[in-house]
């Protein structure tokens, strides 16, 4: 099996409750990072027996998945239990031995279509340019320099193709002009978007996933963004942000990042 293989089918064992199959996936030692689970094997296999008793069957549906060396990146549509559909973000890290070592996530509630009528998931397309991957990974690390942590801003524009950016998060209109747009109506609200530091860019081919901490408003804050990237400009974006657990809430020491 690949490794997109095994992350995609222990995501699955939430749906078979096979516990022993996803132990066999899973090393002893497997660090968790999602602070409303314990870390551990035994932890994540007690999560697979518990939703497997639930009287809703839990449903998992991944939309995209990607490899960059140790890691494996997936775009998935959850439905824990009957408890409503979230999106989530999911990395995967893989020891030496071929198991699942660690992971980190992010989830938000499923919504409606944006402004521009696209979903958070959707417009899958195949993985291309893996010869441009660090030249694209390149790119989106300046790019989160200059524009999301504000330390260059007038560079913007040259991130773009003019204003052809395809957008999936679930407030903001296509294009530069619809991205502007948003940023200008929280400030009138007195909400500041906050990017202080960047913890990983995964990136396959033309696919970048950035994994950043932050704040939104005065709230801590966890952002997962996807781009594609076409040409050397930021083509298409897909986001998932959540609030990060306070210390006295969390079920593991592990911390988000």
């Amino acid at each position: 099996m690949t490794n997109i293989e095994k992350a995609k089918a222990l995501i699955n064992t939430f749906v078979t409750g096979d516990a022993d199959y996803a132990a066999s996936l899973l090393a002893e030692d497997y660090i968790q990072h999602n602070l409303a689970y314990g870390t551990g094997r035994d932890a994540f296999t007690g999560s697979v027996n518990y939703l497997a008793s639930a009287p809703v069957k839990t449903t998992v549906n991944t939309i995209r998945a990607y490899e960059d060396g140790d890691k494996v990146f997936m775009h998935t549509i959850y439905n824990f239990a009957g408890a409503g559909e979230q999106v989530a973000f999911d990395i995967f890290r893989f020891d030496n031995e071929g198991l699942i070592a660690e992971h980190w996530d992010n989830l938000a509630k499923l919504e409606a279509p944006n402004p521009s009528g696209h979903t958070q998931t959707d417009n899958v397309a195949s993985v291309k340019d893996l010869e441009k991957t660090e030249a694209n990974r390149q790119l989106v690390k300046n790019f989160l320099y200059d524009v999301m942590q504000g330390n260059n801003p007038s560079k913007t524009p040259e991130y773009f193709d003019g204003d052809t950016y395809i957008q999936h998060n679930i407030s903001i209109a296509d294009g530069l002009s619809g991205l502007g747009a948003a940023l200008d109506a929280l400030a009138k609200q007195n909400i500041r978007m906050v990017y202080t530091t960047v913890h990983q860019v995964l990136a396959q081919g033309n696919y970048v996933l950035a994994v950043s901490e932050g704040t939104f408003g005065e709230t801590p804050t966890s952002y997962y963004d996807l781009w594609r990237v076409e040409d050397g400009k930021m083509a298409e974006h897909w986001d998932v942000m959540e609030t990060i657990a306070p210390p006295e809430t969390r079920q593991n020491a592990n911390g988000k990042f």
